[in-house]
């Protein structure tokens, strides 16, 4: 028999006898993870000026490049041009790269340097312009005089600070009424814009960079931090690059090519490979191919969080402010996100002028990069 009395149905959500049923929470859809701050954790110090410096130093350097397009005799001449005359010494067992033949300085007059070509009995090699040198190192005569001392510079090097903020504002009668899935107004509105600010931060930390001029900044310029992006200059690879594995699709070949290349060029351990999402789908398809499943498997699983190559083992970090181009290969030792001394993310009540409540979150951080040629970048790779 069918029921005749009145049920909720026939009230209706409209009527004012139903009681709203209303979930507890808040839910955000709006992305706002951090992971490269979280890889990377707190700092073990703080910047203490807008302009926050460190220093760099660098070994002497132990290769060259030969700078002469004159050959008479390819496979015999004893003299020629290199780009730095400065880093040899008499006495230097020197070889051209991917050759078998040694050489032995005798001489060294600016930049030309004279030879024994064939050194220990190897066979002498035709010789090239732009061919990469290395010094193997220096025979010195038993009982001579010490050489010329020879150093290098420390290079002082800087980031800007820049200061993050957001104001947060709440009338009077929204402080005290009752809110849905809320305790209190304010508290929510704030952590809304530290969220924002985070976001922010991180991908300036990726992306950003300094003005071309004023970059101390001003009350009409504005003051912004270099980002990692930004800093790097010498291990930037880019698709189409002559020597670089061919394609622009990410593949082993690309990141192992990186690796080795920073590998031979510093004492980095790259520890950390960004990527945007797109590439972190082709990273994981690094090993599609050899992937097994027994007839008793209910998951398939396609991820690779970590990938160890003979150049050590990075852990994979996809966040969504990177640009989706590019893969970011880091040495995190060398990196840090500094607050300025006391200015870390904070919120700051202000005097209200009316009925309401206000204040403004700030914060001041600067990126402290060590060793630009310890990191590399991948740029032009597919997106799509």
């Amino acid at each position: 028999m069918a029921f005749t009395g009145k049920a909720t149905y026939s009230a209706g959500t409209a009527l004012p006898e139903l009681a709203e049923d209303v979930s507890d929470l808040v839910h955000v859809i709006s992305p706002h993870d951090t992971p490269l701050l979280e890889m990377l954790g707190d700092p073990l110090h703080e910047a203490t000026s807008p302009r926050h410096e460190w220093l760099e130093d660098e070994l002497l350097p132990n290769k060259d490049v030969i700078d002469d397009a004159t050959w008479v005799d390819l496979d015999a001449d004893t003299t020629f041009n290199v780009d730095h005359g400065s880093r040899f010494r008499v006495g230097d067992q020197i070889q051209v790269q991917g050759s078998e033949e040694l050489m032995l300085v005798t001489a060294v007059n600016t930049n030309t340097l004279t030879v024994v070509r064939g050194y220990a009995g190897t066979t002498p090699e035709d010789l090239a312009d732009n061919q990469i040198l290395n010094i193997l190192g220096n025979a010195a005569l038993e009982g001579a005089d010490k050489p010329s001392a020879r150093f290098t510079n420390r290079l002082r090097c800087a980031n800007y600070t820049q200061i993050f903020t957001a104001a947060v504002e709440v009338s009077g009668s929204d402080l005290v009424a009752r809110q849905l899935g809320l305790t209190d107004e304010m508290e929510h509105q704030k952590l809304a814009r530290l969220r924002e600010l985070m976001r922010d931060l991180e991908s300036t930390v990726l992306n950003g960079g300094w003005p071309a001029s004023d970059p101390q900044g001003s009350d009409t310029a504005r003051r912004t931090m270099k980002g990692i992006i930004q800093h790097l200059s010498t291990n930037i690879f880019r698709t189409g690059d002559s020597g670089f594995p061919t394609g622009s699709d990410l593949d082993e070949a690309k990141i192992n090519y990186a690796l080795r290349k920073i590998w031979e060029n510093s004492s980095a351990h790259i520890d950390l490979i960004v990527v945007g999402g797109f590439q972190k789908r082709k990273i994981n398809a690094f090993c599609s191919d050899s992937r097994r499943y027994a007839p008793t498997d209910t998951t398939f699983r396609d991820r690779i969080s970590e990938y160890e190559s003979d150049f050590g083992a990075c852990q994979i970090v996809t966040t969504r402010w990177l640009p989706q181009d590019a893969v970011l290969l880091l040495d995190s030792s060398r990196i840090s996100v500094l607050p300025l001394t006391g200015r870390s993310f904070h919120f700051k009540p202000l005097a209200s002028a009316g009925d309401y409540e206000c204040g403004e979150l700030i914060g001041e951080y600067t990126l402290e990069l060590k060793n630009e040629a310890a990191h590399g970048l991948i740029r032009n790779l597919t997106t799509s």
